[in-house]
């Protein structure tokens, strides 16, 4: 089996649901975390200022077939608070990464996250076969790498000047992964 991304779907458990992104998100998204800085720091977007600037990112992702974009849905709101997607992992076969992914500073430090990553990466594994689950984030984020470690993450290494910033300096990208083997203890131990 070779990298092949999976069709858009809704996943959902007591926590969140997520369903594919959609043009309707973009108000509910941009209450949750539009223009502001903290929250688009470490994405490969500049800080939408505007509904439009949101959806111009928002249309680039689901339009784009190396990703499958889904906006997060906290069950205590029942309103969109941010997106992740399923991202190709070109040159590494049965892989898949997960990225893309920020919520409203209301949902950091909440069940929020933990609930994405087990929906995401059981539907994987489970449902779509594959071996292996790729997280990276910028190598100056370190609350998002905490997170991908809280998560079972393993560090991989890190991709030096793997792309620019929206400011134009340079990104290192620090890897992550998750092997179909090692998923289920630590599935275990996040849902105790």
């Amino acid at each position: 089996m070779t990298a092949k991304l999976p069709s858009p779907v809704t996943l959902e458990n007591d926590v969140v649901r997520l369903e594919p992104l959609t043009m309707t998100h973009i108000p509910d998204l941009f209450a949750a975390g539009g223009d502001d800085d903290e929250v688009w720091r470490w994405l490969p977007a500049a800080v939408p200022r505007s509904e439009d600037d949101l959806a111009q990112i928002a249309r680039m992702l689901i339009e784009d077939d190396r990703h499958v974009p889904f906006a997060v849905i906290p069950r205590q709101t029942g309103r969109a608070a941010g997106w992740t997607t399923y991202g190709d992992v070109p040159g590494f076969d049965e892989s898949v990464e997960i990225g893309w992914t920020w919520y409203g500073r209301a949902f950091w430090r909440t069940a929020v996250n933990t609930g994405c990553k087990l929906l995401l990466i059981d539907h994987a594994f489970d449902k779509l076969g594959f071996n292996r689950v790729l997280l990276k984030t910028d190598v100056l984020n370190l609350r998002s790498q905490n997170a991908i470690r809280r998560i079972g993450g393993l560090h991989e290494g890190t991709l030096r000047r793997q792309r620019r910033r929206p400011d134009g300096s340079w990104r290192d990208a620090v890897y992550f992964g998750i092997l179909q083997e090692e998923w289920p203890d630590h599935r275990a131990r996040l849902t105790r």
